[in-house]
């Protein structure tokens, strides 16, 4: 049995990425960005923080709102908010972590940042987006001035990623970890049919907006069989072979993989 088991687990800080929030819904129903998640991470014996930011600001926005989120859960969590804990990180909210880590401060309390399916390297579809309906169509500009922020889809494009990778590097002392996820076009969701062809062009296999190559980050964990939203519980394809299903246990495992080789 790993000596990981021997210690009480480290608490999680579950940060979701673009369009994101905690949970939504009605009366008693609920509806949780981490589908189930955060449940299973909770009955493997870790406690467990849920952030909320903007969902379509900029990094460097989003990140400051990651910060405080963080310290006021802990301090929720244990009175004083010390120790040392893990970031599990969905998509751009990976990005938001490192830009915290590297500029914010906490590094010296995450013990590790585990990454799912980020675009470290950007997406050639925010690419497409940014050239054709921002430039092209101006829409951003009419979001805009509508007063709502639109900087994240700026700052997800391959160029914008390209220089944040420049100066936003990897902090010693915290673990960097990674997990991609991939399908094959004709089971991804249908509304990333598009999204998925302008990524595999571009970059080979995704998950409908993620590479493979661009979600590689520090220690790669492996590649799940499930498009992006799949990668929370959101499943809009049926499965009929080769079947994924709740994608849960794949977090229990990947964050139990991460504490065995934190603790040697």
């Amino acid at each position: 049995m790993s000596s990981a088991t021997s210690t009480p687990p480290l608490p999680i800080v579950l940060h979701h990425g673009l369009f994101g929030y905690d949970s939504v819904g009605v009366g008693k129903f609920r509806w949780a960005y981490f589908q189930g998640i955060d449940k299973a991470l909770r009955r493997a014996g870790h406690p467990i923080v849920v952030t909320r930011v903007h969902p379509t600001g900029g990094i460097a926005r989003r990140a400051g709102e990651l910060q405080a989120a963080i310290e006021r859960g802990l301090a929720e969590l244990n009175g004083d908010g010390a120790g040392k804990f893990i970031i599990v990180a969905h998509s751009m909210g990976g990005l938001d972590a490192r830009y915290m880590l590297h500029q914010l401060g906490l590094a010296d309390r995450v013990a590790a940042l585990l990454t799912i399916t980020t675009p470290h390297r950007g997406s050639p579809y925010a690419d497409w987006c940014v050239r054709h309906l921002g430039k092209r169509l101006h829409g951003f500009e009419l979001l805009e001035k509508l007063g709502l922020d639109v900087d994240a889809a700026r700052d997800l494009t391959t160029e914008s990623c390209a220089r944040f990778n420049e100066t936003i590097t990897d902090v010693p002392g915290v673990g960097y970890y990674s997990v991609s996820a991939a399908r094959e076009w004709p089971k991804v969701a249908p509304f990333v049919l598009h999204s998925h062809k302008v990524v595999s062009d571009a970059e080979g296999p995704n998950d409908g907006l993620v590479s493979v190559k661009s979600a590689t980050w520090g220690t790669h964990l492996g590649t799940w069989r499930a498009d992006h939203f799949h990668t929370i519980n959101k499943r809009y394809v049926l499965e009929v072979r080769n079947r994924t299903g709740n994608i849960a246990p794949y977090y229990v495992k990947a964050v139990r993989q991460v504490c065995d080789q934190l603790m040697g």
